[in-house]
């Protein structure tokens, strides 16, 4: 396995000094790890820098070691370029797995540089194009392979797994953040704090819930990224005490306090792109922990919380509705652990990792080597 590098990762591997990497066994699997500086704060220039540089690692990588198959994942797209180099010039078999379309979402978040989307598609079209199979964690992600590659090409869903274990139910406790009372109810958002996340709609309903007098309900952000720094200020700005504001944690310890929340926040800007063509990971994580989802963006996964009834979900862009649904749910504990309850059973059931694990493998080993 070829990784990047991550402090909160866990992984302690041995440095070669004279290859450049940290390299070690974990679990079983030989691990390659590359030490490149990238972090959601860094501007898309230093990020797009990163992303390449991996990618070119990973070629020497791919056209050197022992192998019989080569599996590439984005984000970013730049990682379907190992896979492809193994495929033309090894002769290898290549699966590509697709996290987020490109350049799809780069153009609806702004990205306009006609070169930059147009290298995305092109390698977005070769990947679907030259890979033996490719997998698409959502419907709308597999319709939009389907959509450029060939009509014979094998494509499978695979959503996002279920860590049943370390998001348990078991694990919920009384939190102790700092700034949350026994009485409060504590409304989580875990993960990046990025353009693409539109949490300005959380502090909106924070004001609305401000306005309404309502001193119980908080929101407890969990996470690092670009836009983190700007909303703490705009939340101290507007006075905005239930806002409170974390540093992100080992997913190890982020199973007990997500299991400890009162709900999770999916939050995405209100961009179509997002509705079908999204697998978050915090999804997976609020309903294996058993607790309550808030949604507020249509699509795959909003339809998954109406029909398992584990959460609830709030048209784009509703303040009154959202915090009408935080308020539901905080004077509501019998609701709130039936949809938890729900969303647990929904993990189990739908997106449980050995379950996951075997449909990933019979998709690779139905490809002839």
């Amino acid at each position: 396995m070829i990784c990047g590098a991550h402090k909160l990762s866990g992984l302690d591997l041995p440095y070669d000094e004279a290859k450049g990497w940290h390299r070690g066994n974990v679990d079983g699997i030989d691990v390659i790890s590359l030490p490149l500086a990238y972090s959601n704060r860094d501007s898309l220039v230093r990020r797009g820098l990163a992303y390449v540089r991996f990618a070119l690692r990973s070629v020497r990588l791919a056209l050197t070691l022992d192998c019989d198959l080569v599996f590439a994942t984005s984000t970013p797209i730049t990682a379907v370029i190992p896979g492809l180099a193994a495929k033309w010039l090894r002769g290898k078999p290549f699966v590509f797995e697709v996290r987020d379309l490109w350049p799809e979402l780069p153009r609806a978040l702004g990205l306009r540089n006609p070169f930059l989307l147009g290298g995305m598609s092109l390698l977005e079209l070769l990947g679907y194009r030259s890979a033996n199979a490719c997998i698409g964690l959502s419907p709308g992600i597999v319709e939009g392979i389907r959509s450029r590659a060939d009509e014979r090409q094998s494509v499978a869903m695979i959503p996002n797994g279920c860590d049943l274990e370390v998001f348990n139910p078991a694990k919920r406790a009384r939190l102790t953040l700092p700034g949350i009372g026994p009485d409060d109810f504590v409304a989580g958002f875990t993960g990046a704090h990025g353009v693409a996340n539109g949490l300005d709609a959380l502090l909106d309903v924070a004001e609305e819930l401000k306005r309404r007098g309502d001193t119980r309900v908080k929101f407890a952000f969990i996470g690092d990224g670009k836009e983190k720094e700007r909303l703490a200020a705009k939340a101290t700005k507007l006075g905005l005490t239930n806002c409170l504001f974390f540093p992100p944690v080992p997913k190890t310890e982020l199973g007990a306090i997500t299991a400890s929340l009162d709900c999770g926040l999916m939050v995405l800007k209100d961009i179509p792109a997002f509705y079908r063509g999204t697998s978050p990971n915090k999804f997976f994580d609020y309903i294996a922990a058993g607790i309550p989802v808030v949604n507020n963006y249509p699509g795959w996964l909003a339809g998954l919380i109406t029909e398992y009834r584990c959460g609830i979900v709030v048209p784009p862009g509703n303040v009154a509705a959202f915090a009408d649904a935080l308020q539901s749910l905080a004077a509501d504990s019998a609701g709130r652990r039936a949809m938890g309850d729900a969303g647990r059973d929904l993990a189990e059931k739908e997106f449980a990792r050995p379950l996951l694990a075997d449909r990933f493998i019979a998709t690779l080993e139905a490809i002839p080597l």
